[in-house]
C-alpha cells in the first residue's frame, strides 16, 4: 500500500540517485511527443534519453 512512509522513502531515493531536468515545450507538444513515445513502447522520459545516448554515441564515432 502507498502511504506517507513510502511516498518519503521514494523522495529519498529519487533525491539521492537521480537528477531532474525540467524542459518547457510548445503548447499542445507535449501530449504529441507522449503519444510518440508511447507508440515507440517508451516513455517521454526514455525516448529522450535514448535519442540522447544515441546522439552522443553517433558524434563519438564521428569523431575519431
Amino acid at each position: 500500500m502507498y502511504n506517507e512512509n513510502a511516498k518519503n522513502r521514494t523522495i529519498r531515493y529519487m533525491k539521492g540517485s537521480r537528477d531532474k531536468l525540467t524542459i518547457n515545450l510548445p503548447k499542445g507538444k507535449k501530449d504529441e511527443y507522449k503519444e510518440y513515445a508511447q507508440s515507440k513502447g517508451m516513455s517521454l522520459t526514455e525516448l529522450i534519453m535514448s535519442l540522447i545516448e544515441t546522439d552522443m554515441k553517433n558524434s563519438a564515432t564521428e569523431q575519431e
